[in-house]
Formats: C-alpha cells, sequence, structure tokens
C-alpha cells in the first residue's frame, strides 16, 4: 500500500479528475474540515480490478487520508443488471453466482490501495434486494424516458438499429439510489459514470433534501489505446504478476506516459512536467516508459519484483534471449493438444486466442516457433517442456504421474 502522504485541496480535486459537481461548495465544505461521508461503488462483473479502476480508489484513499469517512460499496446488487455505460450493445446479465465467485477477493485486490481498517464495506443488495415494486415505481416516476434515451450510447445503438434493454434503464435508478440508502455526501466515479452519478444526487435531493457532490475521475486508455475494460482485454490488473505487468505498461502508446504518471502514480506533478518536458525535446520516451513500469511494479509488488522484471524485459526484448527465472508447473502426463493446453494453464484467456496466437508465429514450444493449431504436446513423467507465448508468457511444464481417484 502506498505511503501516506501530504495533499492539497486543490490537488485532491484537479489530479486524475474530469469533473467536480458542485466544485465551489465542495472546496468549502472540505476547507472547513467538516467530515463528509464518501463513497465509490464496483461492480463484480470480472474478477479483477484493474489500474483504470484504481484512480478512483486512488482518489478514495486521498478522501481517507484526509480524515472523511469512506465506504467501498460492492456493487452485488448492481451487477445483476450490469452497467452498460459507453457500451456498444446491451450487456450479458450476469447470475448471483457470477458475482459471488467475482467478488470474493474484491478487498483483498483493493486493499492494495486503500486501508481497509479505515475503510467501511457494503454491499447494495442489503437495500437494493429489499425494495418493492411500489419502490421501484417511485424511483422511475423521477425521471423520463427523454432523460434516458437522449445518453450517447442509446442514440448510436437506435441509429444501428441494435437493442436497448428495458433494464438497462433501471441501472441509473439503482446506483442512484445508493446514494440514497447511505446519505452520502459525495461520490466518486469514473467519468463514464456521470449520468449514474447525476442519478444519485437528484434521488438524494428528493429523498435526503440534501446535496450529493460528484467527484468523476479521467478515464484510462488501455494497451491498445481504447478505454480501459475487461470487455476489450486491454486491461493491467493488480494482481498480474510482476513481468507481465511490467511487460503491459511498457507496451502502452509513448503519448500515454504522461497520463499514466499522472493518473497512476503518486510521484509528484512537479516531477511528471519535468518528465513531460524531456520527452517533448526529443529524449527517448524508452527511459521514462522503463520509470513508469518500475513504479508501478513497486506500488503493487516491491522493489526488488519491479528491478527483476526490468531486467528481464531487457533481456527478453532488447537482447532477443529468455528470462532469467521462468515459472515452473507439473501436469498430468499425456498427450494434448496445443492450444487446449495453453488455455489449461492460463497462458490464454481462450482457446480462440491460443489459436489466433499459434496462427501469428507467437508461440514457440522448446525455443521452436509452432507452425499448426493442431501440434501436440506429449507430456512424460520428469521431462520438462518450455511454452512461450508472445514475448512476455514463459512456463515449463513437467510431467507427472496421473493421480488415480
Amino acid at each position: 500500500m502506498a505511503k501516506k502522504r501530504d495533499i492539497s485541496i486543490e490537488e485532491l480535486l484537479t489530479r486524475g479528475v474530469e469533473q467536480v459537481i458542485v466544485r465551489q461548495t465542495l472546496e468549502e465544505k472540505l476547507a472547513s474540515k467538516k467530515k463528509l461521508k464518501i463513497y465509490m461503488g464496483i461492480d463484480p462483473t470480472g474478477s479483477d480490478i484493474h489500474l483504470g479502476h484504481s484512480i478512483a480508489l486512488r482518489k478514495l484513499r486521498d478522501f481517507v487520508e484526509m480524515g472523511h469517512e469512506v465506504i467501498f460499496l460492492v456493487g452485488n446488487f448492481t451487477a445483476l443488471i450490469g452497467d452498460t455505460s459507453d457500451k456498444e450493445a446491451m450487456r450479458k446479465m450476469v447470475t448471483q453466482e457470477e458475482v459471488e465467485e467475482n467478488f470474493k477477493t474484491y478487498q483483498e485486490q483493493a486493499s492494495k490501495i486503500l486501508d481497509f481498517k479505515k475503510v467501511k464495506i457494503k454491499y447494495n443488495n442489503d437495500w437494493l434486494g429489499k425494495l418493492s415494486m411500489a419502490d421501484v415505481l417511485k424511483l422511475a416516476q423521477q425521471f423520463t424516458v427523454q432523460q434516458m434515451i437522449e445518453r450517447d450510447m442509446y442514440q448510436k445503438r437506435l441509429s444501428s438499429g441494435k437493442p436497448i434493454g428495458l433494464h438497462e434503464f433501471l441501472y441509473p435508478l439503482m446506483q442512484g439510489y445508493d446514494a440514497v440508502a447511505m446519505d452520502v455526501d459525495v461520490e466518486v466515479g469514473g467519468n463514464d459514470q456521470t449520468f449514474n452519478m447525476l442519478a444519485g444526487r437528484t434521488l438524494q435531493r428528493i429523498y435526503n433534501k440534501k446535496e450529493k457532490h460528484m467527484v468523476a475521475t479521467t478515464l484510462l486508455e488501455g494497451t491498445d489505446g481504447r478505454k480501459m475494460t475487461t470487455t476489450y482485454g486491454n486491461v493491467v490488473n493488480l494482481t498480474d504478476e510482476p513481468g507481465d505487468m511490467f511487460g503491459k505498461i511498457m507496451s502502452v502508446t509513448d503519448d500515454l506516459i504522461i497520463k499514466y504518471f499522472t493518473l497512476c502514480t503518486d510521484v509528484p506533478l512537479e516531477e511528471v512536467e519535468k518528465y513531460e518536458k524531456a520527452i517533448s525535446k526529443s529524449d527517448n520516451p524508452m527511459e521514462y516508459k522503463v520509470m513508469l513500469a518500475k513504479e508501478i511494479v513497486t506500488m503493487y509488488h516491491s522493489e526488488k519484483d519491479a528491478e527483476e522484471a526490468a531486467s528481464n524485459f531487457k533481456q527478453v526484448f532488447s537482447e532477443g534471449g529468455k528470462p532469467d527465472k521462468v515459472d515452473q508447473v507439473t501436469f498430468d502426463c499425456g498427450k494434448f493438444k496445443l492450444f487446449a493446453l495453453l488455455e489449461e494453464l492460463r497462458m490464454v484467456d481462450s482457446r480462440s486466442e491460443a489459436k489466433r496466437m499459434i496462427e501469428q508465429g507467437a508461440v514457440r514450444m522448446n525455443d521452436e516457433k509452432v507452425e499448426t493449431i493442431d501440434a501436440i504436446v506429449d507430456l512424460k513423467v520428469g521431462e520438462k517442456t518450455l511454452l512461450q507465448v508472445g514475448k512476455r508468457k514463459w512456463l515449463e511444464v513437467e510431467g507427472v504421474e496421473m493421480e488415480e481417484d
């Protein structure tokens, strides 16, 4: 977890922040030292928290360090609906079982940023799951179809003939009611959550006769230049191994170096400005990207891990070698389709990805390029097979006798 640091109200409300509603009155409340109730919610629609989430989590951490009451809200009810903000198609609804499985490690992951001795954890199923149909109808009366349909994402879907689920209109109402149920003063969330946070502002005024402020944080681009989201598979997860995390950071485009420093690290802004000037003067961006990757790996792992990751990266990418340390696993001996084994070993996310990587010539077995997607791996007892996917993923697999039931 990052060390405690002094932060001004100005930096709190500007660094990594897209907009604040209403800034003047929030500044006044913060300056008065009044203790505010602040929250951020994350829906466990996936199993991992990534750097994109970390921006708002780090903002939440800053509020903790300023002495405010902070709530980390797990959206175990809203996840069932699925937020479609900035989505081009209707989101598939997840099951309660999937939600429960996903949020099992959320606290552990978020604790890399937040000190949960000072943060409350709440679950919105505790109140949303108890709403009656009459309660939902009362919520729905506070908004119009015109307000919902004017959202850009819905206009795009309408123009392209894509369906809009009626349940999607319920999501802002449910997220908005979170603010009412917890009676909060401030909500922190990504800029893509602005509409939903505004819904909470409206409902808080109606139900609790109280103003709710909003701090909308800047969105982060992922490794492919698009918004970082699990849907696109372009994420840097907080749980990524040091080498994988380092490699992913090194793969982002040069124009994102300063943005990552600003949004994802605690490097003082004066230093970040120096980096920006140096890069603009044609200094080699690679030097600063390595600094960035080391900084982030150190934050979520250790300085030693960062140095080892940097050394391995240099050896693999610059010198065409393999890492000093390759993870080793055992697996039941036998003959297997390579693409199936890669998925089983979690070197890829799916069999289709494994096949695509093989077709692109990005898979090697015992240092030899695999030429066909039908390649077979023959794991024998005591023998080791070296597998490589892309330039970052290496694994040594040793065959062992299958255990009988």
